[in-house]
């Protein structure tokens, strides 16, 4: 189980902590069903969909989730997961210390200038501060060019397309010197 680290920024404090399925599925309902989070794949999901979702997810040993905060508030939805059992399995080469993410960032009508921004930087130190994690490995919809640019400006590099069931994704890569590098720039 994962345990609450925290990052300050000028934004706020964001706070991870684990995600509690039952808890925290309302929020996360509200979230993955906006029109804002088509990629997430669950626009038609009901509010028991997202429980036994996130059930399932803090039920393997290969996956976790976890709700970021900022100020105490819940603001976004990571997931952490071992590509070589889960998401990518069979779609590349998993090296020793790759961990693969996911991320939303809740839906807002005042959008604060370089939030989501922090937010990625605050899931990538989240994962980096496991001295195993060696690599992070992204794989969003190949059409979702603004988390593309997001991806690229933390450090992530793409290697190319892949086909998995429910999309074509463009797999990326970005190790622990690539972040670094990057949000010193």
């Amino acid at each position: 189980m994962t345990t609450a680290t925290s990052t300050s920024t000028a934004i706020g404090t964001f706070t991870v902590r684990p995600l509690d399925p039952v808890e925290d599925a309302p929020v996360l309902h509200r979230w993955v069903t906006h029109p804002k989070a088509a990629f997430w794949m669950m626009q038609g999901a009901r509010l028991h969909d997202v429980e036994r979702e996130y059930m399932a997810i803090a039920a393997s040993e290969h996956h976790d989730a976890l709700l970021g905060l900022l100020d105490g508030e819940p603001v976004f939805l990571m997931e952490r997961y071992d590509p070589r059992y889960v998401e990518l399995v069979g779609l590349y080469e998993p090296e020793p210390g790759d961990v693969g993410m996911h991320f939303l960032v809740a839906p807002s009508d005042t959008p604060v200038h370089g939030f989501t921004r922090a937010v990625i930087t605050t899931v990538m130190e989240h994962l980096f501060a496991d001295p195993a994690t060696e690599r992070v490995v992204v794989e969003p919809d190949v059409s979702n060019t603004a988390v593309h640019a997001l991806n690229e400006a933390v450090g992530f590099v793409p290697v190319g397309e892949i086909q998995k069931p429910e999309k074509k994704a463009l797999l990326s890569f970005c190790t622990r010197e690539q972040f670094t590098k990057a949000v010193a720039a």
